[in-house]
C-alpha cells in the first residue's frame, strides 16, 4: 500500500482462478529437463533451460504483479496477511530440508562411506593403493587430479560481505519502520550490491577452479557436492538479490507502511536463511 494509506478489507479475500501455478509448472518442467539435458551434453539441454528460465521469469512478472496489486488495491487484512507469513515460514522451512539433504550426502560421503571403502580389502573389493582420505579421486585414471579451494581469499571475503549484507538489511528494515524513506533506499541498495559483488566473487572463484586447480563438476564426489552445494547457495543469492530489488522498487514507488510491509520482511527472512546457508558451507566445505 502507498505510504501514508492503507485499507484493511473487512473481509479473507480469495483471488480468482490463477493462470500463474499452470505457468510456473511448465516453466519448472522445462527448467528440469533442460538441466538434465545440459549436464548430459545434449544439444536441446541449452535451449530448453534456457526456456524454463524465461517462462519462470515471465510467471514471477506477473504473480508477484497481481499479489502486488492486490495488496495496494486494500484487498488483503490480518488473516490474510498471517496466511502470507506461514506460507513464507514453510517455504523456508522446505529450503533448509533441501540444503540439509545435499549436507547429509556431504557428510555421508565423507564421514562413512569413504572410512568404511578403506576398511575394505582393496585389491579384492576396489583397486591397489586405495586411500581412504578426503577428498579422493576414486578408482585410478576414472578421475583427474585436482586441488581443493581454501577458505582464504575469496570464501572468506564472501563471508563477510554476507555478515555485512545481514546488517545493512536490519538497518533498513527499521528504517521502514520509523518511516525514514530515504534510509530504507540507501540500505536496501547497498544489501543488493553487497549480494552482487558476492556472486560476482564466486564467478572469479569458479573459473580459478576450472582453470587452474582442475577441480570441476565431474572430479568425483568432492567436485559434485561442492558444486552442487556452492552453485545452488549462488543461485539461491540470486533469486534472493531480484526479490530484494523488486522490493527496492516498490519502495520508490512509495508502496508498505510501517504497520504493513509481508513483502519486505519475507524477503528479509529469505535472505537472513541465505546469510546462514552460507556459514554453515563455509565452515564445513572450505575450512573442514
Amino acid at each position: 500500500m502507498s505510504a501514508g494509506a492503507h485499507a484493511s478489507a473487512p473481509y479473507y479475500y480469495v483471488p480468482a482462478p490463477s493462470k500463474w501455478p499452470l505457468v510456473g509448472s511448465v516453466a519448472m518442467a522445462f527448467a528440469g529437463f533442460g538441466a538434465v539435458g545440459t549436464v548430459n551434453h545434449q544439444a536441446w539441454g541449452p535451449w530448453a533451460l534456457l526456456a524454463g528460465f524465461a517462462i519462470l521469469f515471465y510467471m514471477m512478472i506477473g504473480w508477484f504483479g497481481a499479489v502486488a496489486g492486490e495488496s495496494e488495491g486494500g484487498q488483503y487484512n490480518e488473516r490474510v496477511d498471517s496466511s502470507f507469513r506461514w506460507s513464507m515460514s514453510w517455504f523456508i522451512f522446505s529450503e533448509v530440508m533441501f540444503f540439509a539433504a545435499f549436507f547429509g550426502a556431504l557428510f555421508y560421503a565423507r564421514s562413512i562411506t569413504t572410512p568404511w571403502l578403506g576398511d575394505l580389502d582393496h585389491k579384492q573389493f576396489l583397486w591397489p593403493n586405495f586411500a581412504a582420505a578426503w577428498p579422493n579421486v576414486g578408482p585410478a585414471g576414472t578421475i583427474e587430479r585436482f586441488a581443493t579451494i581454501g577458505p582464504w581469499p575469496i570464501p572468506t571475503i564472501n563471508t563477510a560481505l554476507l555478515l555485512a549484507s545481514g546488517v545493512t538489511l536490519t538497518i533498513a528494515h527499521h528504517a521502514l519502520k520509523d518511516n525514514k524513506r530515504g534510509s530504507l533506499i540507501f540500505w536496501l541498495a547497498a544489501t543488493i550490491a553487497l549480494g552482487v559483488v558476492f556472486m560476482g566473487l564466486q564467478v572469479m572463484e569458479y573459473a580459478h577452479a576450472y582453470q587452474d586447480l582442475n577441480l570441476k563438476l565431474t572430479s568425483g564426489i568432492f567436485g559434485s557436492t561442492f558444486f552442487l552445494l556452492t552453485g545452488f547457495h549462488g543461485f539461491h543469492v540470486t533469486v534472493g538479490a531480484i526479490m530484494l530489488s523488486v522490493v527496492l522498487f516498490r519502495v520508490i514507488k512509495g508502496h508498505f507502511t510501517p504497520e504493513h510491509h509481508f513483502a519486505f520482511e519475507g524477503a528479509a527472512w529469505y535472505w537472513h536463511f541465505v546469510d546462514v546457508v552460507w556459514l554453515g558451507l563455509y565452515v564445513i566445505v572450505y575450512w573442514l
